[in-house]
């Protein structure tokens, strides 16, 4: 089949045929070859770029490639100054693929990637997709993300969308009524992959539910889901599977990056070793071992426009115990670091916590259909949800029993109706947020 898509990248100049024969080169590495290819990139890189990179240079000062864990850790306000002054020798907005990151952790900013690195991030999606019997060219995607407002974003968006076979369902209204509109298009379009936001799509699949809907019966064909930029709890997995009646596969990344993780055919989450390296930091910059938790700190291994190198994503994580270096597996994505429940006692926690606490409780009964969770004082939160009748006393009273017993007592709720709940531009759903002001 004609391929628009591919052709698209090529007109754009992305060598996306090298790319692909390049990674797939890398994909047949012996495990000792692996080894060695992702030591000597990594030093590739970084003599890359203190020779063209003032920058990077500035930040890095005397030391050399040969001190991997003396580089400095970057950060994303490090990142927040003209990119300008932030591009390597020989490359401008005339040869870089162009972005801006979603803000999703308080701090957006613009960052380029040179076009081979791009094609090579296009290549590494071909290929992990293709894992699941999925073809970026050809296969028709149901697309649950957010969209520009404006026209000319809103045009350019619909473009790409046409381009690369994709239907977008806008999260942005998830009334009743949309959701019927929905199911409608399911069963009036062969799509073969959902693709988006995981609370969106779960929010679909409780109304599939409450409509006693399985979605592969009206839609057969139907081949699986990948979900993506938000947590996937256990539970809401269970009822995606059961809902959609397809496999449900669990993507995580970064824009400015590349696919971090991905899920393979055993259900693993393997981490993408091809073109970037992935490392979990201590509170003091040191690496830990595989099984602990800390900071996902992740270098670009291909990247001359820009240097992304030892760079804080802003995440929490733990690599499995089972990892290897040339095959690291993503155990657990605990949450972001700015995301972070300060308790009256000093206790710190990742925010999500209280989400898995609350979960099963405020939802056992499918009346909730989303909440989010905002810590106003140290001692003190809003649960704001969505749901077709008020939250019983008893309910209120079991979920502070829970609190207490899980986390620490003495801790006050305001639980506030809604009848949706506020998402960021690009449609994603803030989970917890925090409004302390610590000093």
């Amino acid at each position: 089949m004609f391929s628009l898509f591919d052709l698209s990248l090529r007109l754009n100049r992305f060598p996306i045929q090298k790319a692909k024969r390049d990674l797939e080169r890398i994909m047949k590495l012996t495990a000792i070859e692996k080894t060695k290819f992702i030591e000597n990139q990594k030093k590739a890189i970084v003599d890359f770029h203190l020779k063209n990179n003032s920058f990077y240079k500035d930040l890095v000062g005397n030391v050399t490639s040969n001190e991997w864990e003396k580089l400095p850790v970057l950060n994303k306000t490090n990142l927040q100054k003209s990119l300008k002054k932030r591009l390597s020798k020989g490359y401008s907005i005339n040869n870089i693929y162009l972005n801006k990151t979603s803000g999703s952790s308080g701090t957006p900013f613009i960052f380029a990637k040179d076009k081979y690195c791009h094609a090579l991030t296009w290549a590494s999606n071909f290929m992990r997709f293709g894992w699941h019997h999925i073809n970026l060219n050809t296969s028709y995607q149901a697309r649950f993300y957010g969209i520009p407002k404006d026209f000319i974003g809103n045009t350019k968006e619909r473009l790409k969308d046409f381009l690369s076979r994709r239907y977008r369902f806008s999260v942005f209204d998830l009334s009743d009524d949309n959701l019927e509109y929905f199911i409608l298009q399911f069963q009036t379009k062969k799509f073969d992959y959902i693709n988006g936001y995981t609370s969106s799509i779960v929010l679909f699949a409780k109304f599939l539910h409450k409509k006693n809907i399985v979605l592969k019966d009206i839609c057969p064909s139907l081949k699986v889901c990948m979900v993506t930029s938000e947590m996937l709890f256990k539970e809401d997995k269970k009822l995606l599977e059961r809902q959609l009646g397809i496999p449900i596969v669990n993507e995580y990344g970064a824009s400015e990056l590349d696919l971090i993780a991905f899920q393979n055919t055993d259900g693993q989450w393997q981490i993408n070793a091809e073109t970037l390296y992935v490392e979990i930091l201590d509170d003091e910059d040191s690496v830990l071992p595989y099984g602990e938790v800390g900071r996902i700190v992740i270098t670009s291994l291909f990247n001359k426009a820009h240097p992304f190198i030892r760079y804080d994503i802003g995440d929490i994580g733990i690599l499995d115990e089972s990892s290897t270096p040339y095959k690291p597996i993503l155990k657990k994505l605990v949450g972001r670091t700015n995301d972070v429940v300060h308790f009256p006692s000093g206790k710190k926690s990742p925010g999500l916590i209280f989400y898995y606490v609350t979960k099963s409780i405020i939802e056992d009964d499918g009346n909730v259909k989303e909440f989010i969770i905002k810590q106003t004082q140290i001692d003190s939160f809003e649960i704001k949800y969505v749901s077709e009748t008020t939250l019983s006393a008893a309910k209120i009273q079991k979920m502070q029993q829970a609190i207490d017993l899980y986390l620490e007592p003495n801790l006050n709720f305001i639980f506030i109706q809604k009848q949706s709940l506020k998402r960021s531009k690009r449609g994603k759903l803030k989970q917890f947020k925090s409004d302390l002001i610590l000093s």
